[in-house]
């Protein structure tokens, strides 16, 4: 029988300091943010020990501690055509602390000397102020309103004393996660009538930093679980999957550079002063690749990514998008982004994640607003033409909004309006006038399309080749037309 996974089994040290307060102990933090101080560790350039806040009631901090804080992250994927497999046992959690259940432990870890760091993902929705909170509840709802109190305990016991602010570092997937975080914690600040001595001490003592956070992260491997737990001589409840790919991009200065010295580990962290060039990368590039394969790739018989990019014919079109029509509408230098683009095209390739296709469908039409056409949109503004491949995938999208292809129902998942509108659109199979009602939608796109030069024509003659020959003859037929 495998041992309990503890401490005192796996023969692992003594818990190390505090210095890290982590809101969340779910999957995506565990294998990412924990991870990453675990290389800190191991790298003998700091030692961090985590504590893990529980932000929802139900939650899995007595798990956790059942574990003494450890468990196992494997790591698979792909890096220039080679396979990786890793296994890494996680011993940096000192304690998981339940709030709903024991209040003064969580208010205690404010009193922590060396604190230095607060961490969180609390999911998108986390980062919201929630006019129900108050300053006497134990605890309130949202995660903005727990922080503050936190930060309200550790002014009171260090009496306002301003080297004892904290580094926070959001990881909630929104846009100035840091910048919004830091904007409500001030909302509460004035609607509790706290001390202007208490805010001025927020602001001037603490320091926030917006990141940009990318790894695929499939959690608890519950479908094979058995082939990892052969794995472990120990049991072990806890067991995260991730992806190889790694990018942390966290907004600020050379005395957060020292404070986090990353540059001692192998890991993709970036320091920098402004994180949206990166954003904009991934979301065109990464996100774009996807939004822009699926209905192109759907309509041609894959279900998959993996498919789609192995594929002589799919792949060779999700590879000219990248490199040739949107890499050359972004910012960053031009090597940087080819190694990213490179490294987005092994995780395609990942065999250890089945990526659906028809998941990555749900949204399509304001995935394509925000993922795909600034890229088009940009491409026809530098170089005075239309991107022949973009635009084969916009009416690919647009034809698959018709619902139904070869006699099957395609896999569209979108708000009801949207779902009627192209329903009442394509009732009249006129192409010329479905291209027209949906690129003069300015509820789709904030404006009107059909003032982009030369594209309601490109798009109607993509849709009658699509709708006469199929999708690869289609396709060739008008990649090599005059658009």
């Amino acid at each position: 029988m495998k041992q309990t996974l503890n401490r005192k089994n796996i023969g692992v040290g003594a818990p190390l300091p505090v210095k890290v307060v982590q809101f969340g102990e779910g999957n995506f933090l565990r294998a990412f943010v924990d991870y990453a101080f675990q290389k800190l560790n191991e790298s003998k350039a700091l030692e961090i020990g985590i504590a893990v806040v529980q932000p929802i009631e139900n939650g899995m901090v007595s798990m956790l501690n059942d574990q003494d804080g450890l468990y196992t992250l494997f790591i698979k994927g792909v890096k220039n055509g080679e396979i990786i497999q890793e296994k890494h046992l996680i011993s940096n959690i000192v304690k998981g602390v339940d709030p709903y259940s024991d209040f003064n432990s969580f208010l205690n870890l404010a009193k922590e000397e060396q604190l230095e760091f607060i961490v969180s993902n609390t999911t998108e929705a986390g980062i919201a102020f929630d006019e129900r909170d108050s300053l006497d509840m134990m605890p309130p709802n949202s995660f903005p309103a727990k922080l503050l109190l936190l930060l309200i305990e550790r002014f009171k016991h260090f009496s306002g004393d301003i080297n004892k602010g904290l580094t926070i570092i959001p990881c909630e997937l929104i846009n100035y996660n840091a910048d919004t975080l830091k904007e409500i914690l001030l909302r509460y600040t004035d609607k509790w009538n706290l001390s202007a001595e208490f805010r001025k001490w927020l602001v001037d003592a603490n320091t926030f930093h917006n990141t940009l956070v990318d790894r695929i992260v499939p959690g608890y491997p519950k479908d094979n679980i058995d082939e990892y737990d052969a794995q472990l001589d120990y049991k072990d409840q806890l067991i995260v999957s991730a992806e190889s790919f790694f990018l942390w991009v966290i907004e600020g200065d050379k005395s957060l550079y020292e404070k986090l010295p990353f540059s001692a580990t192998n890991l993709d962290v970036k320091i920098v002063a402004d994180m949206q060039p990166y954003r904009t990368r991934k979301v065109r590039i990464l996100n774009g690749a996807h939004t822009s394969m699926v209905p192109l790739s759907i309509l041609y018989g894959n279900e998959t990514v993996k498919e789609t990019v192995d594929n002589s014919f799919t792949g060779r079109i999700v590879e000219s998008i990248i490199f040739n029509e949107i890499i050359p509408t972004l910012s960053l230098p031009e090597e940087e982004l080819k190694s990213f683009a490179n490294e987005v095209l092994d995780r395609f390739r990942n065999p250890f994640i089945k990526h659906q296709l028809s998941s990555i469908a749900l949204n399509s039409i304001s995935k394509f607003k925000v993922r795909v056409l600034p890229s088009l949109l940009e491409y026809e503004k530098v170089k005075g033409q239309l991107p022949p491949n973009l635009v084969f995938s916009f009416a690919c999208l647009i034809r698959f909004y018709k619902g139904l292809w070869n006699g099957a129902i395609l896999p569209i998942n979108d708000d009801k309006e949207i779902e009627s509108f192209f329903k009442e659109a394509w009732q009249s199979q006129n192409i010329a006038g479905v291209v027209s009602k949906v690129l003069s939608n300015t509820n789709f796109w904030d404006l009107d399309l059909t003032t982009i030069p030369h594209l309601e024509k490109a798009l109607i003659q993509a849709l009658k080749l699509i709708e006469s020959e199929g999708v690869e003859q289609g396709y060739n037929a008008f990649i090599t037309s005059k658009i």
